[in-house]
């Protein structure tokens, strides 16, 4: 793995947002590497828009690792009906 890739930072240690859940208001922890967290409370999905290197840099997958690479680079499971 590479050690001085600043983009992957925030991958590799992922720092902790806390986010107001847009249907019942409760926080809600989103670390930066996750994709998609369910809330607690109501059980509502937030998708984390990671904008990161990993969509573009071919040494991604060396850098961040295999598991990693392709949990960011998956596409989105399509949504259920009501």
């Amino acid at each position: 793995m590479f050690d001085r890739c600043p983009g992957a930072a925030r991958i590799r240690t992922p720092t902790l947002e806390i986010r107001p859940c847009p249907r019942c208001g409760a926080e809600v922890e989103v670390f930066s590497n996750d994709r998609v967290v369910s809330c607690s409370v109501c059980g509502c999905e937030i998708y984390n828009d990671i904008q990161s290197c990993v969509r573009w840099c071919r040494y991604a997958r060396e850098c961040v690792g295999d598991e990693v690479y392709r949990r960011l680079t998956a596409e989105q499971p399509p949504k259920q009906g009501p």
